[in-house]
C-alpha cells in the first residue's frame, strides 16, 4: 500500500451530535428530488463490494443480511455493489447481465424496502470490466504467455553478441529467457510483456489490436441497457452507471485514451461512448426511472484526467440528463503497486488509490472530505450551467456537522458515508434520534479495505471479534469473524 514518506497521524475528530429536534431541522435529513424520486433524507450508503455473492454472481443469504442490516439505519439511499453487466464468471461478485439473476435480485430490493419500513431507495451500481490476469511465475509466463517473434531474437542476437539466437529452437530461447537476469528481459520485452511478467496481463480500451476491444463502442451500450432494464424488472429505484476508477468506462473517460476511431483524444470524444450508453440506458427504462453516475474528481495518475476534466464531464453528463452525480478519486491500476505471484494487480496500492480511500496517516490535508474539493468545483460548475442536478460527495465523512458543512455551504447536496456506515449502519438513525454520542466511529485504519484486496468477506474490526457467542450470527474465518455488525439496543 502507498504511503507517505514523513506521514502525520491525524486524529478522528471530535463530535458535537445534535438532538432530535435539531436533526429534523438540518439540511441532511430534508428531503431531495432525484429525477421521480425523493429520498427522505440526503444520506447516502455508497456502494461498497462485501464479497459475499455464489462465484457465479447470484444473490446470497449473507448478501440480504448485509443490505438488511444497511438498511435497518435509514439512510436515504444505499447503492448495491458494483455489478457485473456482463454474463461471465468474475468471482463471488454480483452480476446481472442475464435474467436469472433477477430473482434474487428482487429478494435483495424486497429486503431493503423491509428493513427500512421503506425510508430507504435503494440503487444498482453497474459495472462494466476488461481482463485482468493473475501476476504469473516467471517460468510459466516464458513457457505459455509470452509469444515469440522475430524482434525478440534481432534483440537477443544484439544483447548477447550471438547470431544464433536468430535461429535457435523456440524451446531453447523460452529456456534461456526463463533463468535470465532482470536487466535482459528488460532490454528484450517491450514494455506490455514486462507489465504482463511483473504485474500480470491487463487490457485497456486502446487495445484496438484486440477485436473485442474495437467493438466496445458497438456492444457497450446495449449491455449497459440490458442490464439496467433487469435492474428495474428486479423493483430497484434506479441505476447508477460506473464510469469511475479503474473500469472499462472510466478508461473511456480518462486522458490516456487516445484511440483514433472517434472516441478518443479529445474531451468530447472521450465522453462519446459513456454518453451513448447513458442514452441506450434512458431509452430503455424511460425517463421516470432514476439513472446517474459516478466518475472521478481526479484520476491522480500521469498523464491522467485532472479536475478539469471531471468538469467538463460532469456538465455534459447534467446536459445529457443523468439524475444525479457521485464523484470519486483515483482507484487506478497504473500506479498500482506490483502483486506477489499468483495474485492480481489491485488498482488501491498507489497513490491514486490511496487518495480513493485515505487514512489516518496522512499529508497535511488529513483524510476527512479529501475529496470535497472536488466535488465543490463539480457542483458549481453545473450549477452555473443552469442544471439542478443533484450531486454526491463522499470520502472520508464520519460526523454530523462535517456533512451538515458540506451541505448547507452547498459543496453537495447529499453526504455519502461507506466506512463510517460500514462501522456503524445505525449512524443514520442515531443522529436523527439525538443519540449520536452512541455511535460506533471509523478509525480509518482500512482494515475493511485489505479484506477487499484480498477478496475475503468485507467486515468492521470495531465489531467483527465482538459478542461471537451471539446465537444465530453468522461468522467466517473457523469462527473467528462475525459478519454483521451487532444489532443497536
Amino acid at each position: 500500500m502507498w504511503k507517505f514518506k514523513n506521514p502525520i497521524k491525524h486524529q478522528i475528530p471530535d463530535a458535537r451530535w445534535p438532538t432530535a429536534d435539531e436533526a429534523a431541522r438540518s439540511l441532511l435529513y430534508q428531503p431531495i428530488s432525484i429525477g421521480p424520486l425523493t429520498l427522505a433524507s440526503r444520506t447516502w450508503v455508497p456502494a461498497m463490494v462485501p464479497w459475499r455473492a455464489t462465484d457465479d454472481g447470484f444473490v446470497t443469504e449473507a448478501n440480504l443480511d448485509w443490505y438488511r442490516r444497511f438498511a435497518e439505519g435509514q439512510p436515504g439511499a444505499i447503492v448495491v455493489e458494483a455489478t457485473g453487466v456482463r454474463d461471465i464468471p468474475s468471482g463471488p461478485l454480483l452480476r446481472i447481465g442475464d435474467d436469472r439473476f433477477i430473482p434474487g435480485l428482487r429478494r435483495l430490493v424486497e429486503t431493503v424496502r423491509e428493513a427500512s419500513a421503506g425510508q430507504t431507495r435503494l440503487f444498482i451500481q453497474i459495472i462494466d470490466f476488461l481482463a485482468v490476469k493473475k501476476r504469473p511465475d516467471p517460468a510459466k509466463f516464458f513457457e505459455r504467455f509470452w509469444q515469440l517473434t522475430a524482434r525478440h531474437r534481432q534483440a537477443l542476437a544484439e544483447i548477447t553478441e550471438d547470431q544464433r539466437w536468430l535461429t535457435e529452437d523456440e524451446r531453447q530461447v523460452r529456456a534461456f529467457m526463463k533463468s535470465a537476469a532482470d536487466e535482459l528481459s528488460e532490454r528484450v520485452l517491450d514494455w506490455r510483456e514486462l507489465e504482463a511478467l511483473r504485474f500480470g496481463y491487463r487490457e485497456r480500451v486502446t487495445d484496438m489490436q484486440l477485436a473485442h476491444v474495437r467493438r466496445l463502442p458497438q456492444v457497450l451500450p446495449g449491455i449497459f441497457a440490458d442490464a439496467a432494464g433487469r435492474a428495474r424488472a428486479a423493483g430497484f429505484d434506479g441505476v447508477e452507471l460506473h464510469y469511475a476508477h479503474a473500469y472499462t468506462m472510466a478508461g473511456f473517460l480518462s486522458a490516456l485514451n487516445d484511440r483514433s476511431d472517434g472516441y478518443g483524444g479529445m474531451r468530447k470524444n472521450r465522453a462519446r461512448l459513456p454518453l451513448e450508453v447513458y442514452r441506450a440506458v434512458r431509452d430503455r427504462v424511460g425517463d421516470d426511472y432514476v439513472v446517474g453516475v459516478r466518475f472521478l474528481g481526479d484520476e491522480v495518475i500521469a498523464g491522467g484526467n485532472r479536475i478539469e476534466d471531471a468538469i467538463y464531464f460532469g456538465v455534459e453528463f447534467a446536459k445529457a440528463g443523468f439524475d444525479f452525480l457521485s464523484l470519486s478519486k483515483g482507484g487506478k491500476f497504473e500506479d498500482a503497486q506490483q502483486p506477489k505471484v499468483g495474485q492480481a494487480v489491485y488498482p488501491y496500492t498507489g497513490q491514486s488509490g490511496y487518495e480513493c480511500m485515505p487514512t489516518t496517516l496522512s499529508d497535511e490535508v488529513g483524510p476527512f472530505g479529501r475529496s470535497v474539493p472536488l466535488v465543490a468545483a463539480v457542483k458549481r460548475a453545473v450549477s452555473d450551467a443552469g442544471y439542478a442536478t443533484p450531486v454526491v460527495a463522499a470520502g472520508g465523512l464520519t460526523t454530523f456537522e462535517q456533512a451538515e458543512a458540506i451541505l448547507q455551504e452547498g459543496q453537495a447536496d447529499i453526504a455519502g458515508f461507506a466506512r463510517q456506515a460500514l462501522a456503524d449502519p445505525d449512524w443514520f438513525l442515531k443522529v436523527k434520534l439525538g443519540r449520536g454520542a452512541e455511535i460506533r466511529r471509523c478509525n480509518y485504519t482500512n482494515y475493511c479495505e485489505a479484506l477487499d484486496q484480498a477478496h475475503r468477506p468485507v467486515t468492521c474490526k470495531l465489531w467483527d471479534r465482538v459478542d461471537l457467542d451471539e446465537p444465530g450470527i453468522s461468522r467466517v474465518d473457523e469462527g473467528r469473524r462475525r459478519l454483521l455488525a451487532p444489532e443497536w439496543q
